[in-house]
């Protein structure tokens, strides 16, 4: 059965479509920690129908191209692990020092508002482990003791909540 092709699919095939194999194999060489080359080139494209649909493209390689590398250094930063430091009595807190600007405080008490509200939407095994190594600085080995579970629990645990707190701050502090 052949289907009518829309002027969308033909501009798709004659000016999208044969930038793949260079597009794939810029990625693959520009950002070779990419989890998922492929993923980052689906979405590229679906970026790019969206943006056709809204208006026509002067240049459709430039956009591919720009769209591709924000997609794919997006990916790169999720990918990073952000090390919490865990905050002890003995931890110096900028917010209760004296002579610290206003806004400077006021800045650091909302951070701390944000991080509690990731925190508090994480699961609860995550929430107990992500707690007790970064509020009351336990280690690995420390929290697997008190919790009853292995190390790698721990650790598995620990990186699932970063990877979530991450989300949480990448979509302004809604869940």
């Amino acid at each position: 059965m052949n289907f009518p092709e829309s002027p969308q699919a033909n501009w798709f095939v004659t000016e999208v479509q044969p930038h793949r194999p260079a597009l794939r194999a810029w990625l693959l060489a520009r950002f070779p920690t990419l989890p998922d080359v492929d993923d980052v080139v689906q979405d590229t494209f679906a970026r790019i129908l969206r943006a056709r649909e809204a208006g026509p493209i002067r240049s459709t390689r430039a956009l591919l191209f720009t769209a591709a590398r924000n997609l794919a250094l997006d990916a790169v930063r999720r990918q990073q692990v952000v090390r919490f430091e865990p905050i002890t009595d003995s931890t110096d807190s900028s917010v209760l020092a004296d002579g610290t600007d206003v806004v400077a405080t006021v800045s650091k008490q909302q951070e701390l508002e944000l991080l509690t509200k990731a925190i508090q939407s994480l699961p609860t095994r995550c929430r107990e482990i992500l707690t007790l190594r970064t509020a009351y600085g336990f280690t690995q080995k420390e929290i697997a003791g008190k919790l009853g579970v292995s190390e790698s629990t721990v650790e598995k645990q620990t990186a699932l909540g970063i990877r979530l707190c991450a989300d949480f701050f990448a979509n302004g502090g809604v869940r």
